[in-house]
């Protein structure tokens, strides 16, 4: 009898324990489900490359439509009548100004929003709104200062970045209404982060589309029916910015986030501050890199090569951003959902978004390297079809886009970086492979006789050992740290 009595017992206990285990199953199919129905993604939840592609998706689709604002301008201003590729040139001439406005905003943008994840991922809600609300004050007040500055410096910018007399007339006329839309630009760009990061990435998507359509349709009104040229092209994307703030601003000051923005929280504090310029610094060299690369490349084409050059530059530049365009989403879908979990110490999960951003990446840059291989032309009559610039554009093309496949490791190991706070390590990468290897490459290779293709050929090599550098002192160093925990 006792034999029987405990044997029922056990047999019991075990059917409680299948029943807790199947009911636990569907209670986060439940939530999962809601989570889903609501547009809200739960980083806790499911596996990492689900997380991460439900994040990724959207925001991909959002990054492309943001391409859109610069490259539908540049196909349109490539293909203007008359301009023999120099509108080209003058716009290219602006990228430096833009690429400057975009480090800022990346600065105190997505530079908080590591800060951000962890403090909710922490379940720290105050935190998390005293970090956006700095974020935004930082913000205007840099835009406000960012655009004063524009509008004094214009001419010995532009001169100092390579603008001849025949090209300054199209870049001045382009930057002199940009300019007008920088708080737009930063505000829109650097808030729309934090819907991405509380989980909201169809919202995020939303922020780019909107904007990107009013950009495209009003783009040809301006610049061909009302014949206003690159001005026009910069007044539609100043209007298409201005739509896209608003977006962002009435979302964050809505009660649909979990953290939303208040006007009490719009102030920087010094320890707050701080803390966003700390990680935010990274992506500030990163952006401040491109800056210093783009400066220094238009001038070194500009003499060795003259303002075909530097048009050739300004759509080998294009075409790379086309071609970024699906792992940058990957990377920017996958860091707050890496942050969230290494603030909530779930270090498996942590490895296992590294994993697949890494293979992803690896993956995508064959595949795009290859394209570029075996269609150059195709990519590069997008942007223009003067038979001098694709004569001598093409094979410049190739060479910048050989080792292309490197770029995954440098964007794998730069994320996490990022994502697990480790500033130390995320500022020096970014410097490597920009300031260090490419920049000083673009002055030397041209002066030993390479001439302008030693222009081209300086990114190639900066991917291989920057790219191989960043990804394995990740792996040496915090993926190791992260198999111990």
């Amino acid at each position: 009898l006792e034999t029987i009595i405990h044997h029922a017992k056990g047999k019991i206990k075990s059917a409680a324990i299948d029943w807790r285990e199947k009911w636990t199953i569907m209670e986060e199919k439940k939530l999962e489900a809601r989570s889903l129905a609501s547009g809200k993604i739960d980083f806790s939840r499911g596996p990492m490359w689900r997380c991460i592609l439900a994040q990724a998706v959207p925001l991909t689709v959002a990054q492309l439509v943001q391409l859109l604002y610069n490259v539908v301008d540049r196909i349109y201003i490539g293909h203007m009548d008359g301009s023999n590729g120099l509108a080209l040139t003058g716009v290219g001439l602006t990228f430096p100004v833009i690429t400057l406005i975009m480090a800022f905003t990346a600065l105190f943008g997505p530079g908080g929003v590591p800060l951000f994840s962890m403090a909710r991922g922490a379940g720290d809600t105050e935190k998390a709104r005293r970090i956006l609300g700095n974020s935004f004050a930082l913000l205007l007040s840099t835009a406000a200062v960012l655009t004063v500055c524009g509008y004094l410096f214009c001419r010995p910018i532009l001169f100092a970045f390579g603008a001849s007399e025949a090209s300054y007339v199209y870049a001045k006329a382009y930057l002199d209404i940009y300019l007008m839309g920088t708080v737009f630009s930063m505000t829109a760009t650097g808030l729309n982060g934090y819907i991405n990061a509380q989980g909201f990435p169809k919202i995020g998507m939303y922020s780019t589309v909107i904007g990107a359509v009013t950009n495209i349709i009003l783009d040809p009104v301006f610049i061909f029916l009302f014949d206003m040229g690159v001005a026009g092209a910069a007044l539609a994307t100043v209007l298409s910015q201005g739509v896209s703030a608003v977006w962002v601003l009435r979302f964050l000051f809505s009660d649909k986030p979990p953290v939303s923005l208040t006007r009490g929280c719009i102030r920087a504090d010094r320890q707050t501050t701080g803390q966003i310029l700390k990680l935010g610094t990274a992506n500030f060299i990163m952006q401040g890199t491109n800056f210093l690369v783009q400066v220094t490349c238009n001038t070194t084409l500009q003499l060795f090569g003259g303002d075909l050059f530097v048009g050739i530059m300004t759509v080998t530049n294009s075409v790379r951003e086309i071609f970024m365009l699906p792992v940058s989403g990957i990377v920017s879908g996958a860091q707050p959902v890496i942050s969230f979990n290494y603030g909530a110490k779930a270090y498996d999960r942590v490895r296992s978004g590294i994993r697949f951003n890494t293979w992803v990446g690896s993956v995508y840059t064959v595949i795009a390297w290859g394209l570029i291989v075996l269609m150059p032309r195709v990519f590069f009559g997008i942007f223009n079809d003067d038979p001098a610039m694709m004569e001598a554009g093409v094979p410049m093309l190739e060479l910048y886009f050989f080792g292309f496949v490197f770029m995954a490791f440098q964007l794998a190991g730069q994320t996490t970086f990022q994502a697990l706070g480790d500033a130390k390590h995320a500022i020096f990468f970014s410097l490597l492979r920009k300031a260090i290897i490419v920049v000083p490459l673009t002055l030397l290779l041209p002066r030993m006789g390479f001439g302008v293709m030693g222009v081209f050929l300086a990114e190639p090599i900066s991917n291989v050992i920057g790219g191989l550098s960043c990804y394995i002192t990740m792996r040496m160093t915090i993926y190791k740290k992260l198999l111990e925990a």
